[in-house]
């Protein structure tokens, strides 16, 4: 037997396994145009209604399942957007859960979301814990803040709210990249449970 040869034939399997799976990565973490999660990500985004949780039905389970009521309406219907507006604090859930309108820039290793009222966030993607904001410090002291990491094809976002709260937030593509996918755990300090929100966009540029 030639000891040499089956070393060098274990050696060959070897790097070719190995290859393959790096090649397997690869792939899964492009999109089918070969660009990845953090090239198509970058757009406009715009809600699609149809295809999303109804944020105000997500409070109201919440609420509920903390213990809290909410206001029998009988045959009166429920306004549109009836929990949005809350302390001046709270403003971050607001723009996540109801805002229409997502722009994202990417600068590797900073992102920029714009939503409604020039409401800006800025973070990274570097493991810093603290993230820049373009919103200025607010009267109570403190700023709403967020910081992000990716995880194969998901771009995993945190944030500290200003009312002490937190929010986990994933983000993902589906139909071929035309549409962002963010499921989201919301969790003002106020609430007693969770708020657990599923929304739909579609890319319009």
């Amino acid at each position: 037997m030639n000891i040499a040869g089956v070393q060098a034939r274990k050696i060959f399997r070897s790097i070719t396994l190995v290859t393959a799976v790096l090649f397997c990565a690869l792939l899964s973490a492009q999109t089918p145009d070969g660009l990845t999660i953090k090239d198509k990500i970058v757009g406009r985004w715009v809600i699609n209604e149809a295809l999303s949780d109804n944020s105000d039905d997500q409070v109201e389970a919440a609420i509920k399942e903390g213990g809290g009521k909410v206001a029998r309406r009988f045959f009166k219907k429920r306004a549109e957007d009836f929990y949005r507006g809350g302390p001046v604090e709270q403003e971050l859930y607001d723009r996540i859960s109801y805002d229409d309108v997502l722009t994202i820039a990417y600068t590797e290793p900073e992102f920029r979301f714009s939503y409604a009222d020039n409401y800006l966030r800025v973070f990274h993607t570097d493991g810093r814990r603290r993230s820049i904001t373009a919103n200025d410090f607010y009267t109570e002291g403190g700023e709403d803040f967020s910081f992000a990491n990716w995880e194969e094809n998901a771009l995993i976002v945190e944030a500290r709210p200003r009312d002490g709260g937190f929010t986990l937030e994933t983000y993902t593509l589906q139909a071929d990249g035309k549409q962002l996918r963010v499921e989201m755990q919301i969790e003002p300090d106020s609430f007693r449970a969770a708020i657990n929100l599923v929304r739909i966009y579609d890319r319009v540029d």
